[in-house]
């Protein structure tokens, strides 16, 4: 899996994008975070809608399997 950096918070933004993209996005993130937490802001039984906040931090220091 790769790493996820600093510099890929914009793509998550990006539009249009699939679940299937944004999975593999965000899984990358937690995977390379120290730590993580979600907080659940709203949810909408009637239409599904949801709106969920993730809280962590990224693990900036370098690896030797780190791209130069």
């Amino acid at each position: 899996m790769t790493r996820f950096r600093i510099q890929d918070f914009p793509a998550l933004e990006a539009a249009p994008t699939s679940a299937a993209s944004l999975k593999a996005k965000l899984g990358e993130m937690l995977i390379s975070s120290t730590s993580a937490r979600v907080q659940i802001e709203s949810i909408n039984p009637k239409t599904g809608e949801y709106r969920v906040v993730l809280h962590g931090t990224l693990d900036v220091e370098k690896s030797p399997f780190d791209a130069v």
